[in-house]
């Protein structure tokens, strides 16, 4: 049951300091573990946004990246990115976490996700808040990402839309109320990232995106 999910609490240099209840470590405001994940799809050159359920314990309706929770006490990181992808999104994923400086492609028919980096915020929404350490991945496929948009947990995510980068960053630019609070800094480790894996293709985002 996921109100019983134990999140891994830190303290400011991200280590380990106990375990919360979910909701518990929301309203006490007690700082905790999160990821989020942005998909972007290299043959449309798009980003694959979510719009908050509007049941959501906070920030319903607010558009995000593809995919946020927190990793859960004893799970790796990896298995908790497939979870959360698979209970949200509907799409199935077998991840191996990678560091994008990191050239070589090894690791067989796993999925590579790249690690991002992290960053904290603390955002208070009146009955519960965010005190998060955020750790944040970019999955971008070479191959096209197949599966049914429309498959995703409605009891978790309003909507899905692909946009480009272009177009993700006129619209934070005009209506930054539009998205969640972390959103924002997460999208910049992302795109720098992003930015990087081009760099090797030889692609030169401006140009296209």
């Amino acid at each position: 049951n996921s109100m019983n999910e134990y999140l891994i609490l830190v303290d400011d240099k991200d280590n380990v300091i106990g375990y919360s209840e979910k909701m518990k470590a929301h309203i006490e405001k007690l700082r905790h573990r999160a990821f989020s994940i942005f998909i972007f799809d290299w043959n449309t050159k798009r980003m694959l946004l979510q719009k908050r359920a509007y049941g959501k314990y906070h920030s319903g309706g607010l558009w995000t990246n593809a995919c946020c929770s927190h990793p859960r006490k004893e799970e790796s990181m990896e298995d908790c990115l497939n979870e959360r992808i698979r209970e949200e999104l509907g799409l199935k994923t077998d991840f191996y976490i990678k560091d994008p400086e990191k050239c070589d492609n090894l690791y067989g028919k796993k999925d590579v996700i790249y690690r991002c980096g992290k960053f904290s915020y603390f955002s208070d929404y009146g009955d519960v808040c965010e005190n998060e350490i955020d750790y944040v991945f970019l999955y971008c496929p070479d191959g096209s990402i197949d599966w049914d948009i429309t498959s995703f947990n409605k009891q978790e995510v309003a909507e899905l839309k692909w946009v480009t980068i272009e177009e993700l960053k006129k619209w934070i630019e005009i209506n930054p109320n539009n998205f969640t609070t972390w959103f924002r800094p997460a999208f910049e480790l992302a795109y720098n990232t992003l930015c990087t894996q081009a760099r090797k293709k030889n692609l030169f985002l401006d140009n296209y995106m």
